[in-house]
């Protein structure tokens, strides 16, 4: 089976996390996939297959004999899509032989446009997909998931020489969850791959020092009659505190490794408000600076309005792999090497976010990022192409090849 094929039948299955549910996984439909997903690895003739209480599913392609001694090498995907747009009723659309044009969604009538989506130029001669336009498509990660299991299929009907190879696919990665359950002992490998990027060439290995904020500000509610020099309006302080931050320093005005604070909620009475950010850097030292900006400011709005007024609640979220990166650039320099086989030149960008692999390389289990072909993810122009998804197979055989005799 092609990977595109595995695309499009995963992505009918409905499984958008949600991060208010409090449970794990967020959403039951995840185990939807999560089964199917663990029925197909079992008829490929992987070992050891299972999905876990936690909607974790494990498995593993044992070495070829004579590659036994190969240290494990881990590939990790994410079974959950975003909550930022429906992925119900998925419905998936290939356009044959792209011609440059636009790409009319039937669905919604949207048009994807050259113009809007430079990128499309390069999909030229290319199978484009996409959805119809009222969900997202899922490729991310579905597509790391298709990408995965096809190069299990390939490495075992192919008759490829292999070390171990160790599987995982996880839920709950799009509400920052996905590394909290996972079980890196059980799990087995010396190093991983998550297969979860943008094109199929690129290369990630550095993301964002990432924390959130959640600022709370208690007002004095009376009668706006008798307020004179008594109300102490907790919306207006609301306003007051985020105009004290750097304007300039939110996603609409920063790129690449430049850092910001961002806004992601506000809710406000006269008695009570609330503001919720997330804070991020490359930079770990400005990350840090950041954080204590914020609490400043909660500390000036008390000194004006009385102690207690505004309290700020920052919790990191993840931090920058490149630290525990460095100390492994074999994955790296492979990835590079494994990406110019498959006939491209590596793409290596800075995250502007975090990954499964952030986390997890932290935990001890070293874990770069790899791409999948797609694009426009988390909204309804979500797409990627058939070579593209067949390329980043190339890149995982590749990989695999290399890492059999380390």
């Amino acid at each position: 089976m092609k990977a595109y094929e595995r695309l499009i039948k995963y992505a009918k299955v409905h499984t958008t996390s949600d991060e208010a549910s409090g449970t794990h996984p967020s959403f039951k439909g995840e185990f939807d996939l999560a089964n199917i997903l663990v029925e197909e690895m079992k008829e490929l003739g992987l070992q050891n297959v299972f999905v876990d209480d936690l909607c974790y599913v494990y498995g593993t392609l044992p070495a070829t004999k004579g590659y036994e001694s190969a240290k494990p090498l881990g590939l990790i995907a994410h079974m959950d899509t975003s909550p930022d747009a429906s992925g119900k009723d998925v419905k998936p659309i290939l356009h044959e032989k792209y011609d440059g044009s636009s790409i009319i969604l039937p669905g919604s009538g949207a048009a994807m446009t050259p113009e809007k989506f430079p990128f499309l130029k390069s999909f030229v001669g290319e199978t484009v997909i996409t959805t119809d336009g009222t969900t997202l498509l899922g490729a991310d990660d579905k597509a790391g998931i298709s990408e995965i299991l096809t190069t299990v299929e390939r490495l075992i009907n192919e008759k490829r020489p292999h070390g171990t190879i160790k599987i995982c696919f996880t839920p709950d990665e799009e509400i920052g969850e996905g590394a909290d359950n996972f079980d890196i002992k059980g799990f087995g490998a010396a190093y991983a791959f998550t297969v979860d990027g943008g094109d199929s060439n690129c290369l990630e290995y550095e993301n964002f020092n990432a924390a959130s904020a959640e600022i709370t500000i208690n007002g004095f509610s009376v009668h706006p009659g008798d307020a004179k020099d008594v109300m102490i309006n907790a919306s207006h302080l609301a306003m007051e505190f985020h105009s004290m931050l750097p304007e300039n320093e939110t996603p609409a005005h920063t790129e690449k490794r430049q850092g910001f604070y961002h806004l992601t909620q506000m809710k406000g009475r006269v008695g009570e408000a609330t503001l919720s950010y997330i804070i991020r850097d490359h930079d770990k030292s400005i990350f840090e600076k950041r954080k204590a900006t914020v609490e400043a400011l909660a500390d000036k709005m008390n000194e004006k309005y009385g102690e207690g007024t505004v309290t700020a609640k920052i919790t990191d979220s993840y931090y920058n792999m490149l630290e525990k990166i460095t100390p492994h650039m074999h994955l790296i320099e492979n990835a590079r090497i494994a990406i110019k086989k498959a006939g491209m030149e590596p793409e290596e960008i800075p995250v502007r976010g975090g990954t499964d692999g952030a986390r997890l390389s932290y935990d001890g289990l070293p874990c770069p990022n790899l791409g999948t072909g797609g694009f426009n993810f988390h909204g309804n122009f979500e797409c990627t192409t058939v070579e593209r998804m067949d390329r980043a197979v190339e890149v995982i055989l590749n990989l695999v090849d290399i890492y059999k005799d380390k």
